[in-house]
């Protein structure tokens, strides 16, 4: 079987709003690929024939919002490529001693010691962690994790949920981390069915436990170390008070999916929900996250 590739750089910084554009058109045939790392986006469709991929990217192009366009190349590409195009965009990436790595590069990857690995095998469905809002939340629970070494509170006896799971990279890297209960769920079954795929990838299926639930249902009776939710803003304004009280004494909110412009709003929603609790942000692209600090007993 030959399909038809057809493929459009935009810039980076425009990948927010093409990705909305690409929704509201609501055609399975494209797909948006993002390297956060190198500030790089692509739009990208598969069809049927060069006919039909030359008129259907005519009819999207008419409904972007993105006006900066690189080149559409259109190529054959038979089926096993397709399947593997994603490759070309999906880079091995570090902080502190976790390392995000594509399956393929098992054979050749050297692994620093005292280092852990979480293998990636992204296909067209599963998340890669380049995305600044994944970014952004890992770098917290790395952080978080740092802090705790030598305490009287070790990451092992500490739970970690993740609100929203998507494909599993935050609560897989909790526990590579050395977090030991870990759950992560999501209202998509389909985000369910992929962090589970990841979980076995990483030999992880009977370490983090995910389940199919919503907001606020998935924290119900929740008391956790660390609460990690990389939704949208609108949702964790709307579930600040199930968030918060999810969250044990001591613990961690660490919340993403914040366009930057959207801080304030965020910051102001849980000031009211956690009142005196330690708040910070920080910026990364156009997206920030937003990190509270529960106090001590």
């Amino acid at each position: 079987m030959e399909l038809w590739e057809i493929k459009v750089e935009i810039p980076g910084d425009s990948a927010e709003e093409a990705e909305s554009a690409l929704l509201e058109h609501g055609s399975g045939n494209w797909s948006l690929l993002e390297d956060a790392i190198a500030k790089r986006a692509w739009i990208v469709g598969i069809f049927a024939d060069a006919t039909e991929a030359g008129s259907r990217w005519s009819e999207l192009q008419a409904d972007l919002p993105v006006r900066t366009l690189g080149q559409s190349l259109a190529r054959r590409l038979p089926e096993a490529d397709w399947k593997h195009s994603y490759r070309e965009h999906f880079r091995a990436w570090e902080f502190g001693r976790l390392h995000w790595v594509p399956v393929w590069e098992r054979e050749t990857f050297s692994l620093p010691a005292g280092h852990s690995v979480l293998w990636l095998d992204p296909g067209m469905a599963f998340g890669t962690g380049n995305h600044e809002t994944t970014r952004l939340c890992i770098e917290r629970l790395v952080e978080f994790e740092s802090g705790l070494a030598g305490g009287s509170r070790p990451a092992s006896a500490l739970s970690v949920v993740d609100a929203g799971c998507g494909s599993g990279i935050l609560a897989l890297s909790a526990h590579l981390l050395g977090f030991r209960d870990v759950s992560g769920f999501d209202s998509d079954p389909e985000a369910v069915r992929v962090s589970v795929e990841n979980a076995d990838l990483n030999g992880l299926a009977s370490k983090v436990r995910f389940f199919v639930a919503g907001l606020p249902g998935g924290l119900e009776g929740t008391q956790a170390g660390v609460v990690l939710a990389n939704i949208q803003a609108d949702v964790l304004i709307r579930h600040a008070g199930a968030l918060a009280s999810a969250v044990a004494q001591g613990g961690l909110l660490a919340m993403s999916g914040i366009l930057a412009s959207e801080a304030g709003t965020v910051r102001d929603a849980f000031a009211k929900e956690a009142p005196g609790w330690a708040c910070e942000s920080r910026v990364l692209g156009e997206w920030c996250d937003v990190a509270l600090r529960r106090p001590p007993a």
